[in-house]
C-alpha cells in the first residue's frame, strides 16, 4: 500500500507528482482510478515539458514496487505509463521514452514470469508507435539479450514456459520493428545481435512438426490468431518478417548463424528441419538477393566438406531446394561458381569412395566401407539431382555454357584437355566420375530444345561428348547416346520410340516432324560421318547390353526424324547394311547374342525407315525379310532376341540369303522412287580418327597399311617439283633426324582424316583419280613399262591392305600390296 501524505506536505509536492500519486488507489485491486488517469493525460498533454519528470517519478515509484513485490502497484503503474505513451506524440517524449524503457527493463530482470511478460507487453506496445524522429542514441543491446534469454526458458512449468516464450519472441518482433525501418539505425544487424536473434527463433521453430509449416501464402487471420499462442509459428513469423527487411548489406548477417545452429544441434542429418529453414529464407528475402544465400550455402558446403558423407548429402539438400526456389528469379553471377563449387564435390564425394574401397582389409572395416560407400552415393546422387535441376530451369544461353563446362570435365583417357583433377582417383574412380559427370549432364539437358540441331550441337561440343562414346564400359556409351538424345529430340519423339522393336505402323505413333531446315543440312554434312562412324562401332562393342542396342536404335530413329534428307537416308541404309554384313562376317569375334542383336537391330531400324519414306517396294521387300525371319530364324528379331531363355543358332552362314536385306533388292526399289541409289553400291567403312588410340579401343581399321594424300589444292606437278629437290648434306640430316618432323606428320594425318569425313563426295573422287593417274604414269617411266589405260573409266582403285582389301572410287584397276602413297 503506498504511502499517503498530509494535506499540508501534499499541497508543498509538484502538481506532477500529487497527479501520478492520485492515480494508486489504497486497494490495488481496484485498478487504475481513471478520473486522476484523465487529469494526469490532459496536464501531461498541456505541458508536455514535464513528461520527462513525470516518467521518472513513475519509474521511482515502479522500482519500488517491484523490489517489495507490490505486484497490484506494478500493473497499475506499466498502464499508466501505456497511456501516456499513447497520448503523447511530440519532441518531449524522448526523455519519457528512456524512463518507460528502464522500468520495462526492471520488469524483464525480475524472476517472476509475469512481471516479465507484462514488461513484454509494454514494449511491444512502445515498438509499434512511430516515433517523428528517430533516436539515434538509443540501443536495445539490452532487450535483444533479454527477450533472446527469454526464448530459451526452461521453467518446469510448462504452461509458464511456453507463455514466457511467447514473450520473448514477440519482444524481439518488436525490437525487430522498431529498429529495421531507419536505415542510419542498423546496429540490429550487427552479428552480436544476429548471432542472438536468430537461434533464438530457430530453437522455437523446430517444435514445428506438428504444425502444419505455411511456405507459400501469408497465414489468414484466424491463421494468425492462432500463431499467437504457439512459440513456434509464432517464433516462424517473426523469422519471415526479419528476413522481409534485409537488405543487400545485410543478409550475410542474418543468414549465417541459421549455419551455426543447424550446426551446432546437428540438424544437418536428418535435414527436414534445415530444408525447413531455408525454404522459409528463399520465400521471405527479396528475390534479388537469393543469390546471395545459395553463395552462403557454398561457402558451408566447402567448410564442411571433410565432414560425414550424410552431412554433407544433407546440405546439398537445402542447396537444392534453395535453387528450386531461386531458379525462376535472380540468380546472379553465382551460376558457374554453383556447378564449379559441386563438380568439386563430386570429385572429392568419389575420391573418397574410392580412398574406402582400396583401404578395406579387414572384414569388419569392409562392413564400415560399403555402410560408407552407399553414404557417398547419396552425396553423389545428391549433387547430380541438383545440377540436373538448376541447369534445366537455366535459360537456354546459360544452359549451353553449362554443358560445356561440365564437358570440360569429363576426363577421357590419353588426353589431357579436362580440367578435373584426376591424379588421386585412379581407373576405378576415374570411371566413377566419368559416370557421375554424364549423368549430371543428361540432367541439365533434359528438355533442352534448340532451333537448329548446331544450336544444341555445336562441334565444341560434340567432339568431345562422342570420345566416351567408344570407351570401353556399356555404361559410359548408354550415358553419350541418351544426352545426344536429349539434344537431337526437339519434337518429343523419343518416348514414342523407347523399346528396341518391330513397329507394324509406324503412322500410329504420329510422329512430329518439320521439314529439314539448311543448318540442319549442313550439320549432317560436316558431322553425319562422324556419326555414323560412333553408331557402327558402337554397336560391334562385345560387352553390349539390351539397352545399348535399344538407345543406338533410336538414335538412328532420331536422326531419320530430325536430320534425314534423301541424301542422309541412303547413307543410313549403307550403315544398317554394313552392320548386317558385319555380324554376319563376324571379323570382331563377336558372341552370337551380340551378332544376333545386330540383325534385330537393322530389322528394326529398315522397318522404321522404310515405313517413314513411304517407298512401297522398299517397305515389301523389308516386310517379306520380317515375315520369314518370324517363321525360320525369329532370334534375329528383337521380341525374341532380347527375351530371356531365347534359342541362339551355331553360325550364320549357312543361313539363307532370305533372311537377309539385300542391297541389289533395296537400291531397285529406291531407284524406281527417284532415289539417287549409286552410293548404295559402295559398301561403308568408318574413318580411321585418333579417338581409336584415346578411347582404349582397337578399330576394325586400325590394321589399315595405306594412306591417301588427298589435300586441299594439290595437284601431280607440286609432287614433281619436290621430287626434284636437290639432295643435299642438310636435306640428309633432316631425313634422319625425324623429331622435328612429327607435329608436322601428326597434322598432315589429321587433314586427310578430316578430308575424307566433310569433303563433298565427288571431290574425293576427281581427285583420287588424278591421283591414280599421276600413279599410273609416274610407275610407268620407273619400271619402263607400257600401260594402257582402259577404254573408259569404269575400272576401280583395288587396295590391298594385309587381309582387307576395300575398293573405292571409280578409276583404273590396279593393285598395291601394302603400299603407302605420300
Amino acid at each position: 500500500m503506498p504511502t499517503r501524505v498530509c494535506c499540508c506536505c501534499s499541497a508543498l509536492r509538484p502538481r506532477y507528482k500529487r497527479l501520478v500519486d492520485n492515480i494508486f488507489p489504497e486497494d490495488p485491486k481496484d485498478g487504475l482510478v481513471k478520473a486522476d488517469m484523465e487529469k494526469l493525460t490532459f496536464y501531461a498533454v498541456s505541458a508536455p515539458e514535464k513528461l520527462d519528470r513525470i516518467g521518472s517519478y513513475l519509474a521511482e515509484r515502479l522500482s519500488r514496487d517491484v523490489v517489495r513485490h507490490r505486484s497490484g502497484y506494478v500493473l497499475i503503474a506499466m498502464e499508466a505509463l501505456d497511456q501516456l505513451l499513447m497520448a503523447c506524440h511530440s519532441q518531449s517524449i524522448k526523455p519519457f521514452v528512456e524512463s518507460f524503457l528502464h522500468m520495462v527493463a526492471k520488469l524483464l530482470e525480475s524472476g517472476e514470469p509475469k512481471l516479465q511478460v507484462l514488461g513484454t507487453n509494454s514494449f511491444v506496445k512502445f515498438a509499434n508507435i512511430e516515433e517523428d524522429t528517430p533516436s539515434y542514441h538509443r540501443r536495445y543491446d539490452f532487450f535483444v539479450s533479454r527477450f533472446s534469454a527469454m526464448c530459451h526458458s526452461c521453467d518446469s512449468d510448462p504452461e509458464t514456459r511456453t507463455e514466457i516464450r511467447i514473450a520473448g519472441i514477440r519482444g524481439i518482433q518488436g525490437v525487430v520493428r522498431k529498429t529495421v525501418n531507419d536505415e542510419l539505425r542498423a546496429t540490429i544487424w550487427e552479428p552480436q545481435h544476429m548471432d542472438k536473434i536468430v537461434p533464438s527463433l530457430l530453437f522455437n521453430m523446430q517444435k514445428i512438426e506438428e504444425v502444419d509449416s505455411r511456405i507459400g501464402p501469408p497465414p489468414s487471420p484466424s491463421a494468425a490468431d492462432k500463431a499467437e499462442e504457439n512459440p513456434a509459428m509464432l517464433a516462424e513469423n517473426c523469422f519471415r518478417e526479419l528476413l522481409g527487411r534485409a537488405t543487400f548489406g545485410n543478409m550475410n548477417n542474418a543468414v549465417r548463424p541459421v549455419f551455426a545452429h543447424l550446426d551446432h544441434h546437428r540438424l544437418w542429418d536428418p535435414n527436414e528441419f534445415a530444408v525447413h529453414c531455408f525454404k522459409v529464407i528463399m520465400y521471405s528475402i527479396q528475390a534479388q538477393y537469393s543469390h546471395h544465400v545459395i553463395q552462403e550455402i557454398l561457402g558451408h558446403l566447402d567448410a564442411r566438406k571433410k565432414d560425414s558423407p550424410r552431412v554433407r548429402a544433407g546440405i546439398i539438400q537445402v542447396l537444392l531446394e534453395a535453387v528450386a526456389i531461386a531458379a525462376k528469379g535472380s540468380i546472379g553471377p553465382t551460376v558457374l561458381e554453383v556447378f564449379n563449387t559441386l563438380l568439386k564435390h563430386l570429385r572429392l564425394s568419389v575420391e573418397f569412395e574410392a580412398r574406402d574401397l582400396q583401404g578395406e582389409s579387414i572384414s569388419s572395416a569392409n562392413l564400415n566401407t560399403s555402410s560408407k560407400d552407399s553414404d557417398e552415393k547419396i552425396v553423389q546422387n545428391a549433387i547430380i539431382q541438383t545440377i540436373g535441376f538448376f541447369g534445366s530451369n537455366l535459360p537456354d544461353y546459360q544452359r549451353s555454357e553449362i554443358m560445356m563446362f561440365i564437358m570440360g570435365k569429363v576426363p577421357v583417357f590419353g588426353t589431357s584437355t579436362h580440367t578435373l583433377d584426376i591424379s588421386q582417383l585412379g581407373d576405378l574412380g576415374t570411371r566413377r566420375i566419368q559416370i557421375m559427370l554424364l549423368r549430371s549432364l543428361l540432367m541439365v539437358t533434359s528438355g533442352y530444345k534448340a532451333k537448329t540441331i548446331v544450336t544444341a550441337l555445336p562441334g565444341s561440343f560434340l567432339d568431345p561428348l562422342l570420345s566416351p562414346s567408344l570407351m570401353e564400359d556399356y555404361e559410359l556409351r548408354q550415358l553419350v547416346l541418351e544426352v545426344m538424345h536429349n539434344l537431337m529430340d526437339r519434337h518429343d519423339n523419343r518416348a514414342k520410340l523407347r523399346g528396341i522393336r518391330i513397329i507394324p505402323d509406324v503412322a500410329d505413333l504420329k510422329i512430329k516432324r518439320e521439314k529439314i531446315c539448311r543448318q540442319d543440312t549442313s550439320f549432317m554434312k560436316k558431322n553425319g560421318q562422324q556419326l555414323y562412324r560412333h553408331i557402327y562401332l558402337g554397336c560391334k562393342e562385345e560387352d553390349n547390353v539390351q539397352k545399348n542396342y535399344e538407345l543406338l536404335y533410336t538414335s538412328l530413329a532420331l536422326i531419320t526424324i530430325e536430320l534425314a534428307n534423301e541424301e542422309v537416308v541412303i547413307d543410313l541404309i549403307r550403315l544398317a547394311i554394313a552392320l548386317q554384313d558385319s555380324a554376319i562376317i563376324n571379323e570382331d569375334n563377336l558372341s552370337m547374342f551380340h551378332r544376333c542383336g545386330i540383325m534385330a537391330l537393322v530389322a528394326a531400324y529398315l522397318n522404321f525407315v522404310s515405313q517413314m519414306i513411304a517407298v512401297p517396294a522398299f517397305c515389301q521387300h523389308v516386310s517379306k525379310v520380317i515375315e520369314i525371319r518370324t517363321m525360320e530364324a525369329p532370334y534375329f528379331l528383337p521380341e525374341h532376341i532380347f527375351r530371356d531363355k531365347c534359342m541362339l543358332p551355331k553360325s550364320l552362314e549357312k543361313h539363307d540369303k532370305n533372311l537377309y536385306f539385300l542391297t541389289n533388292k533395296i537400291a531397285e526399289s529406291l531407284g524406281g522412287s527417284g532415289y539417287s541409289v549409286e552410293r548404295l553400291s559402295v559398301p561403308y567403312v568408318p574413318q580411321v580418327t585418333d579417338e581409336d588410340r584415346l578411347s582404349r579401343r582397337k578399330s576394325i581399321v586400325d590394321t589399315v597399311s595405306i594412306q591417301v594424300d588427298i589435300l586441299p589444292n594439290s595437284n601431280p606437278s607440286d609432287d614433281v617439283v619436290s621430287n626434284t629437290e636437290e639432295i643435299t648434306f642438310e636435306a640428309l640430316k633432316k631425313a634422319v633426324d625425324t623429331s622435328g618432323m612429327e607435329e608436322q606428320e601428326k597434322e598432315k594425318r589429321r587433314l586427310v582424316i578430316e578430308r575424307f569425313q566433310k569433303a563433298p563426295f565427288e571431290e574425293i573422287a576427281a581427285q583420287c583419280e588424278s591421283k591414280a593417274n599421276f600413279l599410273h604414269d609416274r610407275l610407268a617411266q620407273i619400271l619402263e613399262l607400257t600401260i594402257r589405260p582402259p577404254p573408259s573409266p569404269s575400272g576401280t582403285l583395288t587396295i590391298t591392305s594385309g587381309h582387307a582389301q576395300y575398293q573405292s572410287v571409280p578409276v583404273y584397276e590396279m593393285k598395291f600390296p601394302d603400299l603407302c602413297v605420300y
